[in-house]
């Protein structure tokens, strides 16, 4: 009775994805045969274009049978030109003398910041007794290990970041051993002048 009450335009229409054609077994359909096509010609394409162009056919040579072929061959000589080179050393002379300044002048910074510790400890007035500029880094009352710590954590970030630029070729490679330098003898003058 359902059959009878359906109309003509539902008995039309078909799954684009599949068709049941028996109880669990499917049949494909035309979009996944178009899917499958593509796939084979753009696979077809891709071996194709990789292909070298075909020999040449012996009986495409022109013959001569009266002269004789003759191969001459150039001696290829050897210059004596150097050919600059392009790279250049990664550690030279200037690398290795920014990278001491840039890390004596971190020890420096770091060895000054301890005399806020010391006058903390010996109680004197009227001098810094805390870390103040760079508290969040040393603490209020900085520690030796912790200074030390800090100093060899940014030197040796400057050095490895000046060491990874110089290697990509950058011409900007000096600049956080120029910029660690800066900062940290910034906080020498600054410690030096409150604190001693």
């Amino acid at each position: 009775m359902t059959k009878r009450n359906e109309s003509l335009d539902s008995a039309t229409k078909t799954s684009y994805l599949h068709s049941n054609v028996a109880a669990g077994a499917r049949k494909p359909t035309t979009l996944m045969r178009s899917a499958l096509r593509t796939a084979f010609a753009v696979l077809a394409m891709v071996a194709i274009s990789m292909a070298a162009e075909l020999p040449e056919a012996p009986s495409s040579v022109i013959r001569m049978s009266n002269s004789a072929i003759i191969e001459a061959t150039v001696p290829i000589q050897d210059s004596k030109i150097a050919v600059a080179s392009s790279e250049v050393k990664v550690i030279d002379k200037t690398f290795v003398s920014l990278a001491l300044v840039s890390t004596g002048s971190t020890l420096a910074d770091s060895y000054t910041t301890l005399f806020a510790r010391q006058n903390w400890l010996a109680a004197k007035k009227g001098v810094c007794n805390v870390e103040v500029q760079s508290a969040y880094l040393y603490g209020t009352h900085p520690t030796v290990g912790r200074v030390y710590a800090v100093a060899s954590v940014k030197s040796f970030g400057s050095v490895f970041a000046a060491y990874y630029l110089r290697k990509r070729h950058s011409k900007f490679w000096s600049v956080p051993l120029v910029a660690n330098s800066v900062i940290s003898l910034q906080g020498v003058g600054q410690n030096m002048a409150a604190c001693n």
